[in-house]
């Protein structure tokens, strides 16, 4: 057998489902990665160690009485018989990105303003997740809040990405994205209410769902006004994404993974780079970027899709509605006046102007962006599929958006020099295809499909984004898996 870490999910659940790995022995495994590599990557903020090998050893417990129920003859009775009765991801290590509660783990909500204390149950998310039969090895790294994309805070090293340690994960699934793809998990769930699954995905090289509005659990304690937040997973291919997607959406009418090998149909898919930032923050993609396009429409015309220019029309009042909604929740959270210092010079610029915003304000931005989801979905609705960069720039530095020195290397006094608006603006030009899809509460993936320099070796990530209809999440893995993904 491969190294444990090698193995794809769908192998790894294979092998622990047949018995020929022990939920204890993938836990160990893992356990000792991320103890290896976790010190320079930054990914973990907690790592339960003890608590998971306990759980394994649960789940171990638990395969054995189901084998001994099915009978000691194994020809008769092999390990697979008990597929119809174990939880679907039995064994499966992961961790939750540390905006989650997990009951007797601190959420942090990457803050130094708030006071740590263990979570008294599990959200949402993890409760879903654990009666599926997960070991969680801990809580990965978040900016904030979970408002940037990049993740850094006060609170612990920032998150680095595995292909370019002095370049950022992104954020704010950036812990869990770097641990994917450093092989310190097999898959990960993250959350996304501005690009916060995608954005990591794609400066990581992997795979990462967005599924639409509804469809899952978000796992989020903080308030979300304009109902942006959605988990997904995170995974080194589209039959790996489909198998959590099998695990976190409630009763699927239809087998994820089961299907995501099946061909789709030829598809009218509209290749843009309009973004509804581009009138508050002009940008200009950097070659990596369009590189990245040229690469996946060359892989889509291949497959037999047809892809032509679209242009789509954004109204330039976006960038304000959105912001408004967006930091809406940080306004209200829970934090003693006394600590309010400690909140990084972002978090305490938008928190501070939410709390001057009237309520009417808000309720004039909602409203917007609910006419702005009705035009553009409307406008989306000429093509099966939205074709764009996933990001306009390569992975950027640690510490680069908040205007650090020596790359965030001292961690935190160095990672807060810059001003919050310049850190925000940043942030858009980094990242200007992703907040309008969480708006739309649409489905949208992005998928690897271009290294800088030529190779994975030394090379960066660098992805496509597809945005479909309502109801695509099936359909969006389909086509990354017959892109090879």
């Amino acid at each position: 057998m491969a190294e444990i870490h090698r193995l794809s999910a769908v192998q790894l659940r294979d092998s622990l489902r047949s018995g020929e790995l022990s939920a204890r022995e993938a836990t160990a495994h893992f356990l000792a990665r991320i103890a290896e590599r976790n010190p320079l990557l930054g990914a973990f903020v907690t790592v339960t160690a003890e608590q998971a090998m306990a759980d394994a050893g649960a789940a171990d417990a638990r395969y054995s009485r189901l084998r001994r129920g099915s009978g000691t003859d194994h020809a008769k009775h092999p390990a697979g018989d008990t597929s119809d009765v174990l939880p679907l991801l039995h064994g499966m290590p992961l961790a939750f990105k540390d905006l989650t509660d997990v009951a007797g783990v601190v959420t942090t909500h990457g803050s130094a303003a708030l006071e740590h204390k263990p979570a008294p149950a599990d959200g949402a998310l993890a409760a879903a997740l654990k009666a599926t039969g997960v070991i969680s090895l801990g809580k990965t790294q978040v900016p904030e809040f979970g408002l940037t994309a990049y993740s850094e805070n006060r609170i612990a090293p920032p998150s680095r990405n595995p292909h370019a340690p002095s370049r950022s994960s992104g954020g704010s699934s950036g812990g869990s994205a770097a641990a994917v793809a450093a092989g310190l998990l097999p898959f990960a769930p993250g959350t996304d209410g501005g690009g916060s699954i995608r954005i990591p995905a794609a400066a990581c090289g992997l795979v990462g769902l967005k599924p639409g509005r509804g469809l899952v659990p978000s796992g989020e304690s903080l308030g979300d006004p304009a109902g942006l937040v959605v988990a997904g997973p995170l995974a080194r291919s589209a039959a790996d994404a489909a198998l959590l997607m099998d695990a976190l959406v409630p009763s699927p009418r239809t087998g994820y993974l089961g299907a995501v090998t099946h061909e789709p149909r030829p598809l009218r898919i509209g290749l843009t780079l309009d973004s509804p930032w581009s009138a508050t923050f002009p940008f200009t993609p950097e070659p990596e970027a369009l590189a990245a396009l040229k690469a996946g429409r060359d892989m889509l015309e291949h497959a037999g899709h047809a892809v032509t220019e679209a242009a789509v029309r954004y109204d330039n009042r976006y960038a304000d509605a959105f912001t408004t909604a967006w930091t809406a929740a940080v306004g209200t959270a829970r934090i003693s006046p006394h600590r309010e210092a400690l909140l990084a010079p972002l978090t305490r610029t938008f928190r501070r102007r939410a709390q001057q915003r009237s309520a009417s304000k808000l309720n004039e931005s909602l409203a917007f962006l609910r006419q702005f989801q009705r035009d553009t979905v409307t406008q989306y609705g000429a093509w099966d599929l939205m074709l764009m960069p996933a990001l306009a720039q390569t992975p950027r530095p640690v510490g680069w958006f908040a205007g650090a020195t020596h790359g965030g290397e001292r961690w935190p006094a160095a990672a807060w020099a810059g001003d919050a608006d310049d850190d925000y603006r940043r942030q858009c030009e980094f990242a200007p295809w992703s907040s309008m899809v969480n708006v739309c509460g649409l489905p949208a993936i992005t998928i690897p499909v271009y290294w800088t320099g030529g190779q994975a070796a030394s090379g960066l990530p660098m992805g496509i984004q597809l945005v479909g209809p309502v109801g695509s999440e099936l359909l969006l893995l389909q086509v990354a898996a017959q892109l090879g993904f």
